[in-house]
C-alpha cells in the first residue's frame, strides 16, 4: 500500500464522518423546525382556549410521525447527494490518476 493510497484512504474516511454529522445535523434541524411550526400554528390560531389546547394535544400526537417522516426525506436526499458527490471524487481521482 502505497503512501498516496493511505492519503486517500485518510480523505474518504474524513468525508464519510462530515457526510453522517451532515445527515444528523440536517435532521436534527427538520425536527426542530416541525416543532416550532407546530407551535407556533396552534398558538397563533384564532381560537378559544379550549380549542386550542385539542389542537395542541392533536399536533402533540401527530409530531414524531411528522418528523420521522421529515427526517427520512432528509435521509433520502442526504443519500442522494452522497452519491452524487461520490460518483464527482470517483471521477477526479480518475481524472487525475491518467
Amino acid at each position: 500500500m502505497s503512501i498516496m493510497d493511505i492519503i486517500e484512504k485518510g480523505k474518504k474516511q474524513r468525508k464519510q464522518k462530515e457526510r453522517k454529522k451532515t445527515l444528523q445535523n440536517a435532521a436534527i434541524g427538520a425536527a426542530i423546525g416541525v416543532t416550532v411550526g407546530a407551535a407556533a400554528g396552534v398558538l397563533l390560531a384564532p381560537k378559544a382556549g379550549k380549542e386550542t389546547r385539542a389542537d395542541i394535544t392533536q399536533a402533540a400526537k401527530e409530531l414524531p410521525a411528522k418528523a420521522k417522516e421529515i427526517v427520512d426525506k432528509t435521509k433520502e436526499k442526504v443519500e442522494e447527494a452522497k452519491k452524487a458527490i461520490a460518483e464527482k471524487t470517483n471521477a477526479n481521482v480518475e481524472a487525475d490518476a491518467q
